[in-house]
């Protein structure tokens, strides 16, 4: 038996996995972005979508939760006082970084 025939055994005809995916709010300056190096530390450069590398911290909640790897896509929310540095607010699992690339919010 293939395994397109065991999925359809145990998956109900018509039902489609739901995504639930978190989207940046531009009124609280969040930005997406990929993670590029670890500098150790918690810390990491991140690539964001409009064009500006930054320096990201990775607040002792997610850090304890999950690991954040270079490649990952996260939301960061730069600093108001220091452009060039950011917090790291949010990572996006596999799924969800597919559904981002899909409907266009990563390129």
């Amino acid at each position: 038996m293939s395994v397109e025939e065991e999925e359809k055994l145990y998956k109900p005809e018509g039902t489609e996995e739901v995504i639930r995916v978190r989207i940046p709010q531009k009124e609280k300056r969040e930005v997406l972005g990929i993670v590029q190096k670890m500098l150790g530390g918690r810390r990491a450069t991140v690539q964001c979508v409009d064009g500006i590398e930054r320096m990201a911290r990775i607040p002792g909640r997610l850090k304890r939760k999950q690991w954040i790897n270079v490649g990952d896509v996260v939301i960061i929310v730069p600093w108001d006082f220091q452009d060039e540095k950011a917090e790291l607010i949010h990572k996006y699992t596999r799924p969800q970084e597919e559904w981002l690339r899909k409907k266009g919010y990563l390129k």
